[in-house]
């Protein structure tokens, strides 16, 4: 009798750990995210930093760009009031020279004491010329007008002073925005952070179901996953936008605020202020009203990249508090 031997083969399955190719060993899943999600809070925090300086920055802009047109409706004024004065001057010239004495100023009131003031005026505008109290008030309008010349001056190089100090301002927040963005390096290693958070969760799963872990490293895995996975609600595409929309702001301010200095410096020239002409008076307003115009314009533009930068600030306090958590998860 023949005796037949069968040989079963049992094929040897290699163990795959995800029912996938994803699922690895804990402890390696654990290594993974360390890799992958460690060092991101240092570069955020710089970030951080930087949005904070600009925010200063064109806080400082802002409030130059406001100083300026501030000043600039102050001196304004005081333009109107020198105007008023060369019109009475205008006016006052126009009288003609003569030495007669003035006839007596007859004032009637019920009152004694108004009465005797009254006399007492008359008495002395009575001893004077015309050509007296003409070269009297010219001297006194001369002398205001003067002082409100000095003032209007005075006023117009502070306007272009802060008009310069607005632009500096812009120019170096335009500088900040335009580096301060999370660059492709980072917004990489988010991405791979967020990928091996993924694994370290399904490894951790794995890990629970088959025993193959003890219970601190499956806590350790908990905290990560939890901590590390609020990236996922970090809009991290916002921070660009806003740096993005801050240097443009910080852009549109420096070359509104430049116009305005100009503007300004050639308001207040000796050229320009010392032509009397109508046609110089009415070049010395257009030019004074286009500065403050600008100044204005600057302010705004200034206003709006503060707004950015401090929205920004905002989104990268909240990435850098995910970063800081998660890696505080990891090196527990």
């Amino acid at each position: 009798m023949k005796k037949y031997f069968f040989i079963f083969l049992i094929p040897i399955i290699s163990i795959n750990y995800s029912y996938g190719a994803d699922i690895i060993p804990l402890t390696q899943a654990i290594n993974l995210a360390k890799d992958s999600c460690m060092g991101i809070s240092a570069e955020l925090n710089q970030m951080k930093t930087m949005a904070g300086i600009n925010t200063a920055v064109t806080g400082v802009g802002t409030v130059a760009a406001g100083g300026a047109l501030a000043t600039g409706i102050t001196k304004s004024q005081k333009d109107k009031e020198i105007r008023s004065y060369e019109e009475s001057i205008k006016i006052l010239n126009s009288i003609p020279n003569t030495n007669n004495e003035l006839t007596t100023i007859n004032i009637e009131s019920e009152e004694e004491f108004k009465e005797q003031i009254y006399n007492y005026i008359a008495q002395e505008v009575q001893n004077k010329t015309i050509n007296d109290i003409k070269t009297s008030m010219l001297q006194e309008i001369e002398k205001e007008k003067n002082k409100l010349e000095e003032q209007s001056k005075k006023l117009g190089n502070i306007r272009t002073g802060l008009m310069a100090g607005d632009t500096a301002t812009n120019i170096a927040g335009a500088v900040i925005a335009g580096k301060n963005q999370i660059k492709g390096d980072l917004k990489s290693q988010i991405d791979e952070c967020l990928k091996a958070i993924q694994v370290l969760d399904t490894a951790k799963q794995q890990a629970r179901i088959d025993g193959s872990a003890n219970q601190d490293n499956l806590t350790k895995a908990e905290t990560i996953v939890r901590e590390c996975s609020e990236w996922e609600f970090i809009e991290i595409d916002k921070i660009n936008n806003r740096a993005s929309g801050a240097m443009i702001s910080s852009i549109v301010g420096a070359g509104t605020g430049l116009a305005g200095t100009i503007t300004s410096a050639s308001a207040n020239s000796k050229k320009v202020r010392n032509d009397d002409t109508d046609t110089g008076q009415k070049k010395e307003a257009n030019l004074n009203t286009a500065a403050n115009v600008l100044a204005g314009a600057a302010t705004g533009a200034s206003l709006v990249s503060t707004v950015f930068n401090a929205t920004q600030i905002s989104i990268l306090n909240k990435a850098s508090d995910t970063a800081q958590r998660c890696e505080e998860a990891l090196q527990q």
